[in-house]
């Protein structure tokens, strides 16, 4: 077994701690990572919290976790040695059902393994994330980092990179689209980006006007502040009455999902990627008067997500972050849950020491 380094919460809503654990041996086909970042996603307060329920303790967070191969099986063929790979939010799947054989584990119809707060496949060991030092992955879950994208930026991407990218593409975003993002924050500031780089004309649908500047820089044609509680907010939602093609929704908070949905033009999507711990009331209305649809959406399989990758690679595209050491976690966490943080959050795990 291998000796690994993390930080941990050894019960729900504690603080993380460090924490040694062990890693298994790599198999035929398994990778061994120096992890060097992992981004700190809202998931894993969520996780941490048990505000899902579910959670498994001690539990060691992280999906966005980017590092260094430092050893291979002896069937490995996709990686070798000092390779920049990256492991996202599964670590495997199923592999037989029709989602898995489409590239759509995620959808695994027997339920993907999670990368951390999961069970393997063998139905007995629990999977630990990236707030550690080390991680051990088959190759088939393993991500390739485009040499052009720096290391800790592209940590986000792994998650909430792919998290937009995927409905983006999915939903056919590009020229003549019109494009929503509810929320500027970890999820929402690369929805802009990646939105962008597509070239949809994309609108940022704020609580706060805060970020308008920032918004613009990261490629966001339009700004709207739409707190109610602002006297613009009552003027926003008026004045946009079926305008958009496509909103993401990226709030993990409740918020009026009919207003938004009358956002929409004839024929609109508003895709959810957000887990609000309460249940939204939705009328049928905003949906039959224009033939709207509500959807929602969880990240993306394997090959979808080394596209996204690669897509960020060619047109420069990575997460602002904040990089913190291992010891700062527990104060990010509330960061996080308030929105205060430009973006993401990326741990260096150097600081395990």
């Amino acid at each position: 077994m291998i000796q690994a380094q993390g930080y941990a919460a050894q019960q729900a809503k504690a603080p993380l701690r460090q924490y040694s654990f062990e890693r298994r041996d790599p198999r035929n086909h398994d990778v061994v990572v120096d992890i060097q970042y992992c981004g700190i996603c809202h998931t894993d307060v969520h996780q941490v919290n048990d505000e899902w329920g579910g959670s498994i303790f001690p539990m060691v967070p992280g999906h966005e976790i980017v590092g260094i191969v430092a050893k291979v099986g002896a069937k490995v063929s996709r990686y070798k040695l000092g390779d920049r790979v990256g492991v996202g939010c599964l670590v495997d799947s199923c592999r037989q059902c029709s989602h898995c054989v489409n590239g759509l584990e995620q959808y695994c119809i027997e339920g993907p393994t999670m990368t951390y707060n999961g069970i393997e496949r063998d139905g007995q060991t629990r999977t630990q994330g990236g707030y550690s030092n080390k991680i051990v992955v088959d190759e088939n879950y393993v991500l390739r980092i485009p040499d052009n994208l720096p290391m800790d930026c592209a940590a986000p991407l792994l998650c909430a990179g792919i998290t937009m990218y995927s409905p983006l593409l999915h939903w056919k975003a590009g020229p003549g689209k019109k494009v929503g993002i509810i929320g500027l924050d970890g999820l929402g500031h690369m929805g802009v980006k990646i939105a962008h780089a597509l070239g949809a004309e994309v609108s940022v649908l704020s609580h706060s006007i805060r970020k308008q500047d920032e918004a613009k820089e990261m490629g966001a044609d339009k700004f709207y502040a739409v707190s109610t509680s602002l006297p613009t907010g009552h003027e926003s939602f008026e004045e946009l009455q079926g305008y958009f093609d496509l909103i993401l929704n990226t709030l993990s908070v409740e918020i009026d999902w009919n207003r938004y949905l009358n956002l929409l033009a004839l024929d609109g999507t508003m895709i959810v990627v957000g887990l609000p711990k309460k249940e939204t009331p939705l009328s049928a209305s905003p949906l039959i008067n224009a033939r709207r649809s509500l959807a929602g959406s969880g990240i993306g399989g394997i090959k979808e997500t080394q596209q996204m990758l690669d897509f960020c690679s060619k047109h420069n595209i990575s997460s602002d972050i904040e990089l913190i050491s291992i010891q700062e976690v527990n104060e990010a966490y509330p960061r996080v849950v308030n929105s205060d943080v430009r973006y993401r959050f990326v741990v260096d795990t150097k600081s395990l020491g």
